[in-house]
């Protein structure tokens, strides 16, 4: 068994002891919390550049750790992303390949592996609070369907199938451990983020370390906002007063948890990463920071997402990186920080966040690639390698070449201009798109496409 890296000691041999953490009695390995808005824009908030919203412990948490502005989901849609931040894998790898709502047989497949589960392996605890929408709405009901503890790894969890229902107010649908809970008196942020801290105070096991996803539903639509937290924003329109205070309502539960782990004396050794699972939805209020796109699309705006990492010690604080990370680099910053392998019979698509942490640009064997199933036309497919972002139709008929570090506004089609760049990234996004074919379950889109009288995927 290995010893985790970043807790070596040297001519310690802990080879006749059955427990990992035995001899870490006061040292314990890091804990790991991922907190997640849902269609928070790359600029909805004061930390990223909003000029309204006040989004205090967002700032506190960037001016304790790292704020990367080349931040990425995976996907331009919710689903998707979810899943790749816990297998490391891009969608159309791991079977949801799509946005999950009404009745669909796209799910997170039984055959996955996620980082909570590899490293409950290893003696850690598991938790998810918040939304979890990686299976259809029937299946999450069927007691005889994987749910969220089987498929995901978790120990303990309280969730709802995909958004608070009918709204962020007095939520009806969450179940806890798979027993419905029925209505809750509150919002939803607060009612997650409390979650969160009674089972951080009253059911973990102070022995070991954990693993914690905080899936908050704000600010997706429909949006409730608690009327302390859109007060805050008298001088704007009652649409925009509700939606900035959405934000506020988000930042304000992240603080409870924030304030929960300095008292708990478990702020020191907590790598917390907080992120969006998409861009914004056009019309609702969200603000892409004036990027291209929003949810749905594979411009900048429906895939870059604000994106802060805090971990005392290991992470310079205040620190601001423009080096690319996406979500599915969650799952193989958690194997690195514990030294397990990645599951070798299968492509992990992320790679360690760890030397970024360092200001180090990671070497990546498989670019960073994006297929939103429901995103528009002319931006359904993207890959980005260095600098350059290569993006295209459905089909792969229509291209835009982007310098992103020059222009992340995706103003300026290289195409013409640089061919030989084009045709090298055109090759690249085609034989990746292949190679995520051969290993995903393709029969399950081609299969949609047949029925909808779509034909082919590609034409190329």
């Amino acid at each position: 068994m290995k010893t985790p890296r970043l807790f070596r000691k040297p001519f310690i041999t802990i080879a006749l002891i059955g427990n990992l953490f035995s001899s870490f009695a006061e040292e314990l390995p890091p804990n790991i919390i991922v907190v997640l808005a849902d269609d928070m824009g790359w600029g909805d908030c004061a930390t990223y550049g909003h000029p309204v919203i006040k989004s205090p412990n967002l700032d506190k948490l960037a001016s304790q750790g790292m704020k990367f502005t080349q931040g990425y989901s995976a996907s331009g849609v919710c689903s998707p992303s979810r899943s790749a931040i816990l297998t490391g894998r891009t969608p159309y790898r791991n079977g949801v390949w799509r946005h999950l709502s009404g009745v669909h047989k796209a799910h997170l497949r039984a055959s996955e592996i996620t980082y909570p589960e590899l490293l409950r392996e290893k003696g850690y605890e598991t938790c998810h609070v918040g939304k979890w929408h990686l299976l259809s709405k029937p299946q999450f009901d069927n007691p005889e369907f994987l749910q969220v503890g089987e498929q995901g790894g978790y120990d303990y969890w309280m969730a709802t199938h995909n958004n608070a229902d009918p709204s962020h107010k007095n939520p009806n649908n969450f179940y806890r451990n798979g027993k419905a809970l029925g209505e809750l008196e509150g919002y939803s942020a607060p009612l997650v983020a409390d979650e969160a801290i009674h089972w951080l105070k009253d059911v973990r096991d102070e022995k070991k370390p954990f693993v914690m996803s905080v899936w908050f539903h704000e600010p997706h639509k429909p949006i409730a906002t608690d009327i302390k937290f859109s007060n805050l924003y008298p001088d704007q329109s009652e649409k925009d007063a509700t939606y900035f205070g959405n934000i506020t309502q988000l930042d304000y539960a992240l603080g409870k948890i924030m304030e929960t782990l300095k008292a708990e004396g478990l702020e020191d050794n907590t790598l917390l990463i907080f992120s969006s699972d998409n861009g914004p939805v056009p019309g609702v209020g969200g603000d892409t920071g004036g990027l291209r796109g929003n949810k749905r699309s594979d411009f900048e705006g429906g895939i870059r997402v604000p994106f802060i990492v805090r971990w005392p010690g290991h992470i310079a604080a205040g620190t601001t990186s423009d080096i690319p990370v996406i979500g599915s680099d969650i799952f193989s910053t958690a194997l690195d920080i514990l030294d397990i392998d990645e599951p070798a019979d299968r492509t992990i698509d992320g790679v360690s966040m760890l030397p970024v942490f360092k200001g180090e640009t990671p070497k990546r064997n498989v670019p960073l690639f994006w297929r939103t199933h429901v995103s528009s036309v002319e931006s359904r497919i993207a890959l980005r390698d260095g600098d350059y972002k290569i993006v295209s139709n459905d089909v792969m008929t229509e291209f835009f070449l982007f310098n992103i570090p020059k222009d992340h506004y995706e103003e300026h089609d290289l195409k013409e201009e640089m061919p030989e760049k084009f045709e090298e990234l055109k090759a690249l996004l085609i034989k990746t798109w292949e190679d995520i074919c051969a290993e995903g379950p393709n029969e399950w889109w081609e299969a949609e496409n047949n029925k909808a009288g779509k034909g082919a995927t590609l034409n190329y």
